[in-house]
């Protein structure tokens, strides 16, 4: 439905809420010395009268969430990553991985691709090591450090990972240097079960 089939009120408090989001975008902006002409966020005037248009988020050219929570980000006002941890049990076969890599994503809401490679790479070496099939138990957490701690806990207790150097033409053992590569640190914990994890540095 177009602007102009709403009814007068509907539209007046769509104005007036666009008009607020500007002026709040606006405000946000200028607190870090920044303009931006180029978006009609806040165009050059010589007229004290002069009102910007709404630019950025015009009704039906952009959407005032974006913006609202840009503001936000701008005034460090964006509500803190969850500090409930993703913990999923998960079959170890190849076609499981795609899926976990989409799931990380959706919980980290962030660029998470090293994050990514160690969960896929420590499943992967259930299965290459301990057999397609077993049940993993998959946490990924954020730590108090701004770390991000992921661990894979598998039923082998005795079927450890071992790093060894990796060549170009190896067709094992790269998998576990990769996440030495990427990581702050990792290590092995045994009992009843095994469980491998690793720490990273959170992605900018």
């Amino acid at each position: 439905m177009s602007s102009s089939n709403l009814p007068s009120t509907q539209r007046g408090n769509s104005a007036h809420d666009t008009t607020l989001c500007v002026d709040d975008l606006r405000d946000a902006l200028s607190t870090h010395g920044i303009t931006l002409p180029s978006l009609r966020v806040d165009l050059p005037s010589f007229a004290g009268t002069y009102q910007p248009s709404a630019g950025l988020v015009a009704l039906g050219n952009c959407n005032v969430a974006t913006a609202r929570r840009l503001a936000r980000a701008l005034r460090r006002e964006v509500p803190p990553p969850s500090r409930s941890p993703l913990d999923v049990e998960v079959v170890a076969v190849p076609k499981a991985l795609q899926g976990l890599r989409r799931t990380v994503r959706r919980y980290l809401d962030a660029p998470c691709a090293d994050v990514q490679l160690c969960v896929t790479e420590l499943v992967g070496n259930v299965i290459r090591h301990v057999g397609e099939g077993v049940s993993v138990r998959v946490r990924v957490a954020r730590t108090d450090g701004g770390r991000i701690r992921v661990e894979v806990t598998d039923p082998e207790a005795q079927a450890l990972p071992v790093l060894l150097p990796a060549t170009d033409d190896a067709e094992v053992g790269r998998g576990l240097a990769l996440i030495d590569a990427v990581t702050v640190r990792w290590g092995v914990e045994q009992g009843v079960e095994k469980t491998v994890w690793c720490e990273l540095a959170e992605e900018e």
